[in-house]
């Protein structure tokens, strides 16, 4: 009776042990004494035990963090740079055959590649194309890791630290700047104002009534808003009419 109990007990293992289940998003990349059988799943696969054996790959995708990387600009200005990558696994065979650790490889890979482009790129360019900058990191890591079966889908600069004194330095440009611009703007208000009040000056010169109306305006607007009193000279060509009408009675 103990022989039967444990040779139940022995199939029933051997039997689970043959059996696997593979995910959806899963390959199972199966040796069989050691040489390469096939790639298998998803759903229940038979392995043979002892002579089989599966490792499994997953083939969503992957976010790797690259951590924070010391670069030297071309213009010589020390800076830290991060980044993210979004990779996954095309041919499960190849990401296990091909190399020991594709995650392993693919994060120096990323970090080195990170180093290199950013380094190459003056400081101005790294702020500004950041698009162009990711695009560039993307080709050459999906070109390096082509042959490990992974599809670099995209590369993202996540972070850029600049050292204080950069920093203050660009403060004080982008505020010389600013001044700079408004200077312009307050140039270009006044050269309008200036035009228009030629334009006016003109016009009134042509109709010499139209100054004396305006003048006349202008008293009846300060008389309103201001109550105590106000001296106004009056200008000669108001009183020209009454001396020519004085010089015909003497005549």
């Amino acid at each position: 009776m103990p022989l039967e109990i444990f040779a139940i007990v022995a199939a029933v293992v051997i039997l689970l042990s043959m059996i696997k289940v593979v995910r959806e998003y899963e390959r199972a990349v199966v040796f069989r004494l050691g040489r390469f059988s096939g790639v298998k799943g998803p759903g229940l696969i038979i392995l043979i035990p002892v002579v089989d054996r599966a490792l499994t790959v997953s083939l969503r995708t992957v976010t790797l963090d690259v951590p924070p990387q010391d670069v030297i600009t071309r213009d010589n200005v020390s800076v830290k740079v991060s980044a993210v990558i979004y990779f996954r696994v095309m041919d499960p065979k190849l990401a296990i055959i091909e190399v020991e650790n594709y995650l392993f490889a693919t994060s120096q890979l990323s970090q080195t590649t990170l180093r290199s482009v950013t380094g190459q790129a003056e400081l101005d360019d790294l702020l500004a194309e950041r698009d162009k900058m990711n695009l560039t990191i993307q080709e050459i890591l999906d070109k390096h890791t082509e042959p490990w079966g992974i599809k670099v889908s995209a590369v993202e600069i996540k972070h850029i630290d600049l050292p204080q004194e950069m920093q203050r330095a660009m403060a004080r440009q982008a505020e010389a700047e600013r001044e700079r611009r408004s200077k312009i703007i307050l140039a270009d208000a006044e050269y309008q104002a200036a035009v228009k009040l030629n334009e006016a000056a003109s016009i009134l010169q042509q109709n010499p009534a139209s100054i004396q109306l305006r003048y006349l305006q202008t008293l009846s607007e300060v008389a309103t808003e201001n109550n105590s009193t106000t001296l106004f000279p009056i200008p000669m060509d108001m009183l020209s009419a009454f001396t020519l009408r004085k010089e015909k009675k003497e005549e």
